[in-house]
């Protein structure tokens, strides 16, 4: 997972992501994503949609979205840390 190659809503290995697996990474989300106020409380796993797509109740939006932020946040923050040295 790299924030300059993102992965695309269609990708064919999220259909494997189970709803355990999609939880972690909202778990992720918020504790990476809490000093900058991305907590999204209530968001959860949500349904696959039509095309395949594992979505995150939170306006539906799809799991490469979650994962791509998270990537985004990873690369940031080591930015940040290797800037500080």
């Amino acid at each position: 997972m790299s924030a300059h190659q993102p992965i695309h809503p269609a990708d064919p290995a999220l259909r494997h992501l189970t709803a355990r697996q999609v939880t972690q990474l909202i778990v992720e989300l918020r504790t990476e994503g809490s000093e900058f106020g991305l907590t999204w409380p209530s968001a959860q796993p949500g349904e696959t949609n039509l095309n395949g797509r594992v979505l995150i109740s939170l306006g539906n939006i799809p799991a490469s979205t979650l994962i791509n932020l998270l990537a985004l946040l990873r690369e940031y923050k080591r930015e940040r840390d290797r800037r500080r040295c």
